[in-house]
């Protein structure tokens, strides 16, 4: 049996009276014979269910406000607004593409790059667990967790064009890319039988989104930044974030929410949920404090945009490996991630003269490809037995080959979305155009494109 990619594996297991029930009933049995699946199904745990409705909500919390925040305070004064809708029109666009078929494509069987249609419509997605995913949640609030994950992905690609994309085309663009990119690579890598999960050819660790969420959003960051071209003005002319304090509360609240996106992914309330909690704040802490040094070296000051950048750098590259690394491990991946991502953003960037104006792909882009490959070397059984008792994970254990594993999943990851993006920018541009006119960009896009300003003065 083609097992998914999140925890430990006997959470895997299809009971036989739960497969012959869904053989024979069209949609969710506990509407079709409530007899019958009380019998069938998998008893569905209180406590794992509670946890997992807070970890959906925490997820959620990180789009809005931690990252409505986070970006809208590094944006000028005249597109804050603008950047708080962006995120928040991720929020209500991605959850109803979910619904009707985005679920579907990336958990639904089908075959290795791309899920069926049966739950379009959520169609038998009900209070009865899936077993082949979470054997003690509803498969509700399974969907629910993951739509959350779907929402966040398109909103942290906008920091990339910050303060010059048209609302019209950014709809078009979120809408597309949610299908076209997010759901297939979610299969690739977590749904059963997808080429990338632990049941597949060529597995790829991925506990709670390095590849599915960092990279494939980085990377298209990077696509955006390079398609739509520099803002008007840049480099040459400042542009300082207009609120430092908005951001500072966003990645404070990001960091919160971190706790549901990587504990929760152990999709119950045991043991693996509270290692991936302690992994993700260590390195998160590690990351910040490498961050804030390096700078302090560096420029004399330690800002607090550079702690608050470290900070989510480590949470994005420990990611992928939280819920298969000790917490000194974490540390590790966590103080390496502050340092590459400071060096991407604060030398790279300038040098190679892109306009990625938030560091989507400096801080998801280079911090998720990070954490992906070192998940490769610092993956154990001892916090997680995803292969089984005594099976290798890592290069720790003795499996190096598992490096080259994720390596091609980072190269899928990279490539899938390089290229998917690319052409979506070209089809969004040609029917609707991508970048606002001069002058708005030059007057501002909240007025512009909202008729609202984000703040007031007398």
């Amino acid at each position: 049996m083609k097992v998914a990619n999140r925890g430990y594996t006997s959470r895997f297991r299809w009971p036989r009276l739960a497969t012959l029930s869904a053989m024979l009933a069209p949609s969710d049995t506990s509407t079709f014979c409530p007899i019958f699946a009380m019998m069938a199904a998998p008893a569905i745990n209180a406590g794992d269910n509670a946890w997992m409705l807070v970890s959906t909500a925490l997820v959620l919390l990180m789009t809005g406000p931690g990252l409505a925040l986070f970006y809208g305070g590094l944006v000028r004064r005249k597109n804050v607004l603008s950047m708080l809708m962006q995120s928040f029109t991720a929020m209500a666009l991605v959850t109803v593409l979910w619904v009707l078929i985005g679920y579907s494509l990336g958990f639904a069987p089908g075959n290795a790059l791309i899920g069926g249609l049966h739950y379009v419509g959520l169609r038998g997605v009900g209070a009865l667990p899936n077993p082949a995913y979470a054997p003690t949640i509803p498969q509700t609030t399974f969907m629910a967790f993951e739509m959350m994950f779907a929402i966040i992905t398109p909103a942290l690609i906008t920091g990339a064009f910050a303060e010059r994309m048209k609302y019209s085309a950014l709809l078009l663009f979120i809408g597309l890319w949610s299908l076209v990119v997010y759901s297939p690579m979610a299969h690739m890598v977590w749904g059963v039988g997808g080429w990338l999960s632990l049941g597949g050819s060529m597995p790829t660790l991925d506990f709670a989104g390095g590849t599915v969420v960092h990279i494939t959003s980085g990377v298209s960051a990077l696509v955006c930044a390079l398609y739509l071209g520099r803002r008007i003005g840049y480099p040459r002319e400042p542009m300082p974030p207009h609120n430092l304090v908005l951001s500072l509360t966003g990645a404070c609240l990001l960091w919160v929410g971190w706790f549901g996106f990587n504990a929760g992914s152990a999709l119950n309330a045991g043991g693996l949920a509270s290692a991936a909690l302690v992994a993700t704040q260590v390195a998160a802490a590690a990351a910040a404090l490498i961050w804030a040094a390096l700078e302090w070296w560096r420029s004399g000051t330690p800002s607090a945009l550079g702690a608050i950048s470290g900070a989510v750098a480590g949470l994005v590259a420990i990611t992928p490996a939280a819920g298969y690394v000790t917490p000194l491990s974490a540390l590790v991946i966590g103080a390496l991630a502050g340092a590459v991502c400071f060096f991407m953003v604060t030398v790279i960037k300038s040098r190679l003269g892109y306009d990625d104006a938030l560091d989507a792909f400096g801080v998801h882009g280079i911090g998720g490809t990070l954490g992906a490959l070192l998940t490769g070397v610092f993956a154990t059984r001892w916090i997680n037995p995803a292969l089984g008792p005594g099976a290798p994970l890592g290069g720790v254990d003795g499996h190096w080959a598992q490096i080259l594993h994720q390596l091609l999943g980072v190269v899928v990851a990279w490539v899938w979305a390089a290229v998917a993006t690319l052409g979506l920018l070209w089809l969004v541009d040609r029917l609707i155009g991508l970048r606002v006119s001069r002058e708005y960009e030059i007057e501002g896009l909240d007025v512009n494109l909202h008729g609202e300003e984000g703040y007031h003065f007398e």
